[in-house]
């Protein structure tokens, strides 16, 4: 169990990153609402930035939402607001693959602007050792996410 001392800073730190996780939210509903999309979209976005291009399924699996009529209409918003493009799979001409409109996503990403600023401030008062510290936690936590929200999505 640890030492009393432990469990504080345990209880503390899940506390912080409670409050984190919805200081997260609010970002991405004013990023989102300030670049004229909704949440869903942004975050497609988002994964097609990080990610790359993809085809609709993969898309609706990366996003969690289902393949077909919701995936398609996220599609069709964010292409008609210039953000994604459809374009045929060169290997499989049947494939649509969904790719970012590179020239327009300055449009949302600059909403990111003062986050990004904060980071890298704060980081700049990090040792190198901290900062390896840093990306391995968040490496480990990202690698475990899509089964913590696999497991959540099941809960009755």
């Amino acid at each position: 169990m640890g030492s009393p001392e432990r469990y504080r800073m345990v209880s503390e730190l899940l506390s912080a990153a409670q409050r984190g996780t919805t200081f997260t939210v609010l970002l991405h509903h004013a990023t989102a609402t300030k670049a004229g999309l909704n949440v869903t979209d942004a975050q497609c976005v988002h994964v097609l930035s990080l990610d790359g291009p993809q085809t609709p399924g993969r898309l609706a699996q990366l996003m969690g939402i289902t393949t077909g009529g919701a995936i398609t209409a996220v599609i069709d918003r964010l292409e008609k607001a210039g953000y994604v493009r459809r374009t045929r799979d060169p290997d499989d001409r049947r494939r649509v693959i969904v790719e970012l409109v590179e020239e327009n996503v300055p449009r949302f990403t600059r909403y990111l602007e003062p986050v990004s600023r904060m980071f890298r401030e704060r980081l700049d008062g990090c040792t190198d050792e901290e900062v390896a510290f840093l990306l391995d936690w968040f490496r480990r936590n990202n690698e475990v996410m899509p089964q913590v929200i696999a497991e959540t999505r099941e809960l009755p």
